[in-house]
């Protein structure tokens, strides 16, 4: 059991301990997490998760752009639609929606990305990993699958949702956005399920999903003129999959690497960097 040394009072002079319970690392591989129904349930949850996350977000994309098409909906369609505000609000929302509805059953990951950064940081096995991730490509695939099918006269027409490369920009600024966002949501992500957070800070309550809905929310705006925002290989790989355009494959190497690279930064920097720091003052106040 670690302890936490704090300081109280009005200058600090009486200190309480406050205790809290790392879990233990996820083994690497276990194959005795294969006989449990509580992973198969955790891989169906992220699948839906996906699958939704996915349906609302590119619908949401398809109809923005056919309402701004001036060819479409006349002269004054620049002014209308949810504009990219409403398209970040869009994905960030569902994304504090699924989170909030399934981090009691898989973690509410929703995203290869943040299973990767949890696997690194040994939050989840080998094995539960790769399963998660392919659930969510699964979910990705279907999820724009059913938008295209719901709107098959504009899906192809406005781009099919599909991530690429805004003109004007290099491949190097494409995959450094998506790094730096991805970083920014990983980072999120292990700031706000941190144990030792949760017990220092108890007397704040933190709505988990909530900080990490305005992290993919906050990224959406600085990266949509760029990439139109990926962060998420699961969302690039199933627009990119069912819209079938040789931009979108071309530039899909981008929405892989870059968020894989976020993700670890983030983990390395928060397990390795701010715990190990903390872990270091604690032992020092404790001697003192």
């Amino acid at each position: 059991m670690a302890k936490d040394i704090e300081a109280s009072g009005p200058e600090a002079g009486e200190f309480t301990a406050k205790d809290y319970t790392d879990p233990p690392p996820a083994p690497l591989i276990d194959v005795d997490e294969l006989t449990k129904w509580s992973l198969y349930r955790a891989v169906i949850a992220e699948f839906i998760a996906t699958l939704l996350f996915l349906y609302i977000t590119v619908a949401t994309v398809i109809g923005y752009k056919h309402q701004t098409d001036a060819t479409a909906s006349g002269p004054d369609a620049a002014c209308g639609g949810v504009g990219i505000l409403g398209i970040a609000w869009a994905f960030g929302g569902m994304i504090f929606i699924l989170v909030y509805c399934t981090a009691g059953i898989s973690g509410g990951h929703i995203n290869p990305a943040v299973t990767f950064g949890l696997f690194l940081a040994r939050k989840v096995s080998l094995v539960r990993a790769l399963l998660y991730i392919i659930a969510q490509c699964l979910g990705g695939i279907c999820g724009v699958g059913l938008v295209k099918g719901f709107q098959s006269a504009y899906f192809v027409r406005y781009g099919g949702g599909a991530n690429e490369l805004a003109d004007g920009y290099s491949k190097g600024t494409g995959l450094a956005a998506e790094i730096i966002g991805t970083f920014v949501l990983v980072y999120t992500v292990f700031s706000a399920t941190d144990p030792k957070r949760n017990a220092r800070d108890s007397h704040v309550p933190v709505l988990a999903p909530l900080p990490i809905g305005f992290a993919v929310f906050m990224v959406h705006l600085a990266t949509i003129p760029i990439t139109g925002t990926g962060i998420n290989p699961a969302r690039s790989l199933g627009a990119a999959v069912i819209y079938n355009k040789d931009k979108a494959w071309d530039d899909q190497w981008i929405f892989w690497v870059g968020p894989l690279i976020g993700a670890a930064i983030a983990a390395l920097y928060h397990q390795f960097v701010l715990r190990a720091s903390a872990a270091k003052l604690g032992s020092f106040r404790s001697s003192a």
